[in-house]
């Protein structure tokens, strides 16, 4: 299991939400490349960028920044927000991204989700962001009663294998992972999934690490490095330990 840094990037700046609202806002670093050359240098494997204005707006807007962070660093960048063609895709991996991460558009256009998996297979995960364990589309902003089980099993038989499961009432809020979530989660995907929400502090990666869930392969945390609860390093050696 793998420790993945978020830097999502809103107007230019990594930023973080709170519950997903855009106007719950905190302005972490001014350049986006800044964070992403910390959390390398402190041991990330791995990064997990998110266009904001692209999720906002439906449309990437920052392929630019993309490039950046791909080129500065040596290690995978995956990046969601805003992919909802298959030319934007394209782009996002012309762009540096080791891996494209879908929401919205896996779920309401099954041409542009069958197309893409046949392109470019492992290199795409679907992103399930949920509130009280049933789907938020559109950037968060639309709440369904789907609950994600069955989301994850309808996208499992189009072939997706590789899942981000996000929980959105905990997501900036540093209140704990949700386990009961992510169990569910584990039992309903064939593949694999990483886990986001609510990481605050090195006990809630080992609450997450003692679930034992082989196909969890990651966990992607946003505040908690940024506000210093812990390190990259202290969390990617927990992470190793629990998994060994």
């Amino acid at each position: 299991m793998i420790l993945l840094p978020a830097i999502d990037i809103l107007g230019g700046s990594a930023v973080r939400l709170a519950r997903g609202d855009f106007e719950q806002r905190t302005v972490y670093d001014a350049d986006p490349l800044e964070a992403a050359r910390r959390w390398v240098d402190g041991g990330a494997r791995a990064l997990h960028v998110v266009d904001l204005d692209g999720a906002r707006t439906g449309a990437p807007v920052n392929l630019g920044q993309l490039e950046r962070i791909a080129n500065a660093v040596e290690v995978p960048v995956q990046l969601g927000g805003g992919l909802r063609a298959a030319t934007q895709v394209a782009s996002a991996i012309a762009a540096g991204a080791h891996r494209v991460v879908l929401g919205t558009a896996a779920f309401r256009d099954v041409e542009f989700l069958d197309e893409v998996i046949a392109t470019h297979g492992d290199r795409v995960i679907v992103s399930v962001d949920a509130r009280a364990g049933r789907l938020a589309a559109a950037g968060w902003t639309e709440q369904t009663e789907i609950p994600v089980p069955s989301v994850i099993e309808g996208l499992s038989t189009r072939g997706v294998r590789r899942f981000v499961y996000s929980s959105i009432d905990r997501d900036g809020m540093l209140a704990g992972p949700d386990l009961d979530g992510a169990l569910a989660v584990a039992a309903a995907v064939q593949g694999t999934f990483v886990y986001s929400g609510g990481v605050s502090s090195l006990a809630d990666l080992e609450a997450l690490a003692r679930l034992r869930q082989v196909n969890m392969v990651g966990v992607i945390v946003g505040k908690a490095l940024y506000e210093g609860r812990f390190t990259v390093g202290e969390a990617q050696a927990l992470l190793d330990q629990r998994r060994s």
